[in-house]
This record gives C-alpha cells, sequence and structure tokens, in this order.
C-alpha cells in the first residue's frame, strides 16, 4: 500500500486540525490536571520502560496517529517485511537483518531457499573461530598467540560493531583487545597500528562488497605494514579474516575462503551488526554475549509483529517522532543516553535513521510534498548539559528528546550513578515544566518556555541482552516511519554520487566546475 499523497489523506487531515487545538495546550496543566497520566502514557516491553507522558498529546492524540498507521499499512507492510518479500524496492531485495536473530527452527524462504540453515552456519562458524583466538587455539603466523584484533571497515561496518564494543565494555576480557578502524585519513589506521605487534595482530576487512574504497585502501596498508615484518605472503591467511559478499574478492586479496564470513545482499550494511559483520564483537566480548545480543533482539521484533498498535513500543515511538516532524516542524530530534558506555549509540543511531529516511522520492519514485527523515544529534549525559541544552531548553526550534537510562549501576560507584538519573530527570521535568518570568525574578534571560517534549527510556541493566532490544527498537522505529512516508528505507542512493565523483577525481576523469578544480589545486591533486 502506497501513500504518495499522504499530507491529502484525512486522516492527515484530522491530524493538522488536531493539532492547531493543542497550540496553546502545556503539557504541566495536562499532568496537573490528571494525576494518571503517567501510568495511561507509559509502557513495559521486556526489560524496557517508555515514559511518553512528556509529549504534547493529550487522549484524542495517540488514537488518531494510530489511525495514519493504519490507512498507511504499517502492519501489511510490516508483515511482508518479516516474510521475506522484496519491499526493497529499488533493489529488488527482502530485508531480512531480522531473520539473522530468529532460531535455527524456524523457516524464511528467500528466492526458493530456506536461509535459516545458512544463518546459523555462519553463526556456528563464528562460535568456532571466536572460541579459537580468544583461547589462544588460534596463532598467527609464527606461532603466537592473537592480542589484538583490528576491525576495518566504514558505515554500519564499522559503527554497528563499534557502538556494541563500546557499550558491553564492562563485560570485556583484557585479552583480545579489539581496535577499530574506518577513515581513509591515514592517521587513522597509522595511530592505531602503533605500538601493535604484527606477530599478534589480526585484521578483520568488514565490507559487504570488498570494494568500498576507504576499506579497501585501508586494508591494503595494513597488508603491506604486516608483510614488512612477517615478510611471507601466506602469513596473510593467518592475520586476516573477511566479512562479506564477495568471496571471490577476498581470496584475491590472500583470504583464504576458511576465513571468510558471509552474509547475503539482503542485509543492509547499516543493520548488518546482527551479522558476520558482529564477529569484532564476539571475539572482545565472547559469542555468548553476542548470543544474547540476538536473543534481545528478537524478543523486540515479537513485540513489533504481535503488539497491538496502542501497547507497541516501536510504532508509538515512530508515531510520535512523526507528529513533531511533520505537524510541530520540528527539524531535529536529540538522543540522549545517560551511560557513558552508550556514548557511541547516537552516531550509531545517525546512520541508520538518517541513512535509511533522508529520502525526498517516494517508494513509486514521485517527489515528496511533506517532511521526512529529520537530523538527529546527541552524546553522553551529562557531557550533553554542558554542550547544545542551552538551545534545547531555550532556543527557538522545537528539539524533542529521547532519554535513555540505566537501572542498574555499571560501576561501584552508586552515589554517582543516582547523580547521573538525577539529572537526567531533571532535564526531562525542565523542558516540560519552563520557568515563567515571575518564578525567574522578572529576568527574562532567565525565563524557560518549557512546553518541550521528551520521551524516557529506561533499561533494567545494560547488557547484551538488553542492548540488543533497544537497537531493534529503534530499527523497527525507523522501519515504521518509513512506511508512513512512503518511502524505501532501506537503499541509500544518495551516498553514491560521491563515491563516483572520487574515483573520477583520482583517475583523473570527468569534467569539474572551477571550484572543485580550484580545491584540488590547492591541494596539489591534478
Amino acid at each position: 500500500m502506497f501513500c504518495p499523497t499522504l499530507n491529502k489523506r484525512p486522516a492527515w487531515k484530522v491530524l493538522e486540525k488536531h493539532r492547531k487545538t493543542l497550540e496553546k495546550t502545556r503539557m504541566r496543566d495536562l499532568f496537573a490536571a490528571d494525576s494518571q497520566r503517567f501510568d495511561r502514557f507509559s509502557l513495559s516491553a521486556g526489560g524496557l520502560f517508555l515514559d511518553y507522558s512528556k509529549n504534547r498529546i493529550t487522549d484524542n492524540t495517540m488514537p488518531l496517529l494510530y489511525d495514519l498507521a493504519k490507512v498507511c499499512g504499517v502492519e501489511e507492510w510490516r508483515n511482508r517485511m518479516f516474510a521475506g518479500e522484496k519491499i526493497n524496492i529499488s533493489e529488488d531485495r527482502p530485508v531480512l537483518h531480522t531473520a539473522l536473530r530468529r532460531p535455527a527452527g524456524d523457516s524464511v524462504t528467500v528466492d526458493s531457499e530456506n536461509i535459516m540453515p545458512f544463518i546459523h552456519g555462519t553463526l556456528s562458524k563464528m562460535e568456532k573461530f571466536s572460541r579459537d583466538v580468544r583461547s589462544g587455539t588460534w596463532k598467527g603466523h609464527t606461532g603466537k598467540k592473537i592480542t589484538d584484533i583490528v576491525n576495518i571497515g566504514i558505515g554500519g561496518s564499522d559503527l554497528g560493531p563499534r557502538m556494541v564494543c563500546r557499550a558491553l565494555r564492562n563485560e570485556a576480557i583484557s585479552e583480545p583487545a579489539v581496535h577499530f578502524v574506518s577513515n581513509v585519513d591515514g592517521t587513522d589506521i597509522q595511530q592505531t597500528l602503533r605500538g601493535l605487534s604484527p606477530e599478534t595482530t589480526l585484521f578483520i576487512v568488514a565490507s559487504k562488497t570488498f570494494t568500498t574504497q576507504e576499506t579497501m585502501a585501508n586494508a591494503q596498508t595494513a597488508r603491506q605494514w604486516l608483510l614488512s615484518s612477517l615478510k611471507e605472503d601466506k602469513a596473510v591467511a593467518r592475520h586476516f579474516t573477511a566479512l562479506s559478499v564477495n568471496a571471490d574478492a577476498a581470496v584475491s586479496f590472500g583470504i583464504p575462503a576458511d576465513n571468510l564470513f558471509p552474509f547475503r545482499d539482503w542485509v543492509g550494511g547499516r543493520y548488518s551488526l546482527w551479522s558476520a559483520i558482529g564477529l569484532s564483537i564476539c571475539l572482545e566480548h565472547g559469542f555468548d554475549a553476542f548470543r544474547d545480543l540476538l536473543r534481545g533482539a528478537y524478543e523486540m521484533d515479537t513485540h513489533f509483529r504481535a503488539a497491538p498498535l496502542n501497547r507497541n513500543m516501536p510504532v508509538i515511538l515512530a508515531l510520535l517522532g512523526i507528529w513533531y516532524r511533520n505537524f510541530w516542524k520540528a527539524q531535529c530530534y536529540a538522543v540522549l543516553p545517560y551511560a557513558q558506555n552508550l556514548s557511541l549509540f547516537p552516531a550509531w543511531l545517525q546512520q541508520v535513521d538518517m541513512e535509511s529516511n533522508g529520502k525526498s522520492a517516494s517508494r513509486n519514485g514521485n517527489t515528496i510534498f511533506y517532511e521526512t527523515g529529520p537530523a538527529i544529534f546527541g552524546t553522553a549525559g551529562t557531557d550533553c548539559q554542558h554542550s547544545f541544552f542551552q538551545l534545547i531548553h531555550q532556543g527557538t526550534d522545537i528539539i524533542p528528546c529521547d532519554f535513555i537510562g540505566v537501572k542498574e549501576p555499571m560501576s561501584p560507584h552508586t552515589g554517582q550513578h543516582k547523580m547521573l538519573l538525577a539529572n537526567m530527570a531533571a532535564q526531562g521535568q525542565a523542558l516540560m515544566e519552563g520557568r515563567d518570568e515571575k518564578s525567574s525574578v522578572g529576568n527574562p534571560h532567565r525565563s524557560f518556555s518549557g512546553n518541550r517534549p521528551s520521551n524516557t527510556l529506561i533499561m533494567e541493566r545494560l547488557d547484551a541482552r538488553h542492548l540488543g532490544m533497544l537497537l531493534a527498537l529503534y530499527e523497527h522505529k525507523i522501519f515504521v516511519q518509513g512506511i508512513i512516508w512512503s518511502i524505501n528505507s532501506f537503499d541509500q542512493w544518495g551516498v553514491e554520487l560521491g563515491k563516483i565523483l572520487t574515483s573520477d577525481i583520482l583517475n583523473g576523469k570527468g569534467a569539474l566546475d572551477s571550484s572543485t578544480r580550484g580545491i584540488l589545486q590547492r591541494f596539489d591533486i591534478t
């Protein structure tokens, strides 16, 4: 079901009228008038709790948003995705990152093949390899134990596993230490390799196509670094693995087929941490942790598939995002994890969300005349309070916020944990209530308009299972928004043109405008 004229639909028009009735409604008055507001606008799913009571909504708002979801076919498209239909229309592919976390006994068919044996065969290979490396059974070319892993990738092949490894680092053992290289700037890999030994370093080349410019440039540099010390080409086989769809290219690089961990083209790069791309997670945290990550994501998948719209956490988050983006014209939204170990979560979400829904053409190729994906920013609390919170509190734009807190302390400093969570709760209250000029002693510089929306997500603890649930929650939120906006959330043609022009510049091809030519001359690139 397509919605190319979304803003012309009756359900949309009703929401526009409803939004006007809330223009002067203040959330603090809604709370004062309703002692049950928190209970009605909150829900749990597994180990996650969502409070969405601090939003510009009344009892009438959410049913109208649910109606919009229904007329746009959210439930039908959700079922089609899980069934393996080719909903990635522009690339004629299914969208099956969810299959990567399904039990082995399930059946998911793609082009007459049940893909579950392939998925669990790769998982078994990842389990054996990670256990061998961590135990010291797998040794380098000179017989020494691997002490350091360097994951070479970019985008989803870097941000996903890097973020998970950071989030779970309280549970990591001392060896092997996992490092990440993504930037084609040579200083990235140079600084990473400084202090490492070629004899005890294992490289993971993570590239879906095994042709990604930045990744392959870094992989070649790593190969040269290794061979400058170990000399023999056959050393590559004991110090390089590949995570890719393109087995032939990996073998040509010198990586034997036994060191290849495959996945398929129905896994988008930004959704790929659940696939072989998660090998670095297995190596740093152990395969059991990776299995728990998959299990948590599967629990959220099950909730998303089974829960009615009005008790469905991804759907509710998605609809609130639609409410602010399209009806209140919020251009940005902030994601604020009050957990230092989740400091990379906003960066991961930026790619997953903005690369998915930063589109201006509908699924059937028509130009869209309404707003789609917002700009996303954020960092860990409490650092964020001393950087950009001034804008969120007193700026001229509405910036909806998602606060994410962890109930169980991750350090023995429980007093500081209480202070951390108190800060998070206070920020949400301040955004909602504000402070008028009377309360601020008549000083307009100290007054806060308030009435600024936020959601609060509480995780019971930050472990692999709960992290899996959190990541899948946001994946499904993004999916729902894409369906309502009638866009294909699973291609990324917008990033391709820059890659093509980079190749043209490096190969001396193509016409250049005067500005680009002048810049290249300044850099002595001709």
